[in-house]
């Protein structure tokens, strides 16, 4: 059987595929097809290669693509429906360098796909406002795009590290204590003209481990005497409450902020026998005795710390972008007259004004720390209204576009012994905090609470109210 030879008159078959074999005479045409082009590469990467170049690379870059927008919404999936695992994953070390590696090898492929696509357009067969506007629109989501991923590269690189630096030690993982996690939180008076690290600002807040709901307890600084628990090592030494001792190279006074003295600097071991396991589980010995002095001022088990300088809380505020305050009196900045028969006015270095305040780190500094002018009591009204302001300021929005910068003034501010697998669960907690007023409780003599000689059975009665509220007769 032979076949019969073809006509004469019949037209040879052509390929036509416009994006892959168009008709570069036809500038029009040409256009459209840069246009095209440039869509696909912006909104699915790889698939320009795959219907128009090295369909290798564009298988490539077109499962690099869909298994991106997979993870994207695996991540929103946990993020609505188990978030505690989502924070589990973002808080891991592993998981975090694989992501940073991902990004950036995504940052690199788009550069790559989206150079091949300019050479795919053949921008010398364009019409002249597409032979400049194509290529510029295709290098303006690129730039987005990546810069986009490289920023999220370096998110994960500072979660890990930030993460790494403040929970590298900590304390065991323990369960809430009658309902509550309390948590101590120290902010220590280090800055400009204030080398020392006595706890300038101590504080112990209480969440409810099923609302969220927080409660503040105040502690005056110079609150004297403070008991400690029968088990803490402290109570061997003040079994009738922390004593001050005079002495002309290291002595101390009997009040709260000079209990890391009498545990750890005034000790020739530095309070390792007195707390040999401090170091190892991210604490100090003169934080553990305070906790100690905390527990015994207040009447409830208190495993965790915050340490928070004073320095890096200015930074923190910087990178948060500030706070909002309203202020209610004139207030001085600067470390203190010096010579007694100055006025704040020869002495300050500055002054914090009345009214609706947007202060940066510095001014929210000396707004906690001033008190020459004030009262220990103020300055602690103050501090507290910080900590709401601060609170205010984590939004997912503010945390998000200045991460980086938060994160940087996390490792410089924050020491803490919180074990790291609670994070998931506190976050929670303070999702909830968030929408909810916190409650203050300080100790202070307006408060019924005695400046020489405080009732320590009358706090804990108060304390065990503000967490425990009995329930209203019907």
């Amino acid at each position: 059987m032979t076949l019969a030879p073809p006509r004469a008159n019949a037209r040879p078959i052509i390929e036509t595929r416009p994006l892959r074999n168009p008709e570069t005479s036809n500038a029009e045409v040409m256009g459209k097809r840069a246009w095209w082009l440039v869509a696909m590469n912006v909104l699915l990467p790889g698939s320009a290669q795959v219907l128009a170049g090295n369909r290798r690379l564009g298988r490539f870059g077109l499962g690099a693509t869909l298994i991106g927008w997979l993870l994207v919404l695996l991540t929103l999936g946990l993020a609505l429906f188990w978030r505690s695992a989502l924070i589990t994953f973002a808080t891991n070390w592993f998981v975090l360098t694989l992501v940073q590696v991902l990004l950036l090898g995504y940052a690199v492929l788009w550069i790559v796909l989206t150079i091949d696509t300019l050479r795919l357009l053949r921008l010398v067969k364009l019409p002249t406002i597409s032979r400049f506007a194509s290529p510029i629109a295709a290098l303006v989501v690129l730039a987005l795009a990546a810069g986009g991923a490289v920023y999220g590269s370096t998110v994960a690189a500072s979660s890990r590290g930030a993460i790494t630096t403040i929970f590298g030690n900590s304390g065991p993982s323990l369960p809430p204590s009658d309902g509550y996690y309390n948590i101590l939180l120290l902010g220590a008076d280090s800055g400009d003209g204030r080398d020392s690290m006595r706890f300038d600002s101590i504080s112990v807040a209480s969440v409810n481990a099923t609302t969220g709901a927080v409660t503040l307890f105040g502690i005056p600084r110079e609150l004297p005497h403070a008991p400690f628990p029968d088990d803490s090592p402290m109570h061997k030494l003040y079994p009738d409450g922390f004593q001050g001792h005079s002495s002309p190279t290291c002595g101390w006074n009997p009040w709260m902020n000079h209990i890391r003295n009498a545990a750890e600097v005034c000790r020739k071991d530095k309070g390792v026998s007195l707390y040999p396991k401090a170091q190892a589980e991210g604490s100090f010995p003169g934080v553990e005795a305070t906790k100690d002095a905390a527990e015994g001022v207040l009447g409830i088990k208190i495993p965790y710390y915050v340490f928070l300088d004073m320095k890096g809380f200015a930074e923190l505020v910087d990178a948060l972008g500030g706070v909002d305050i309203k202020v209610t009196e004139r207030l001085p900045k600067g470390g203190g007259p010096g010579d007694t028969n100055k006025t704040p006015d020869q002495w300050a270095i500055g002054w914090i004004e009345p009214g609706q305040q947007h202060m940066n780190g510095d001014t929210a500094q000396w707004y906690a720390r001033s008190r020459y002018t004030t009262s220990d009591w103020d300055r602690m009204k103050r501090q507290r209204e910080l900590q709401e302001a601060i609170l205010r300021q984590f939004t997912p929005e503010n945390v998000l576009s200045r991460f980086n910068d938060i994160a940087a003034a996390g490792t410089a501010l924050v020491q803490t012994d919180l074990p790291k697998d609670k994070l998931p669960e506190f976050f929670d907690l303070m999702m909830k905090a968030k929408k909810q007023p916190v409650n203050q409780v300080e100790l202070t003599p307006e408060n019924g609470v005695g400046e020489k000689d405080p009732d320590y059975a009358g706090i804990h009665a108060m304390v065990q109210n503000a967490l425990h509220p009995p329930t209203p007769k019907k």
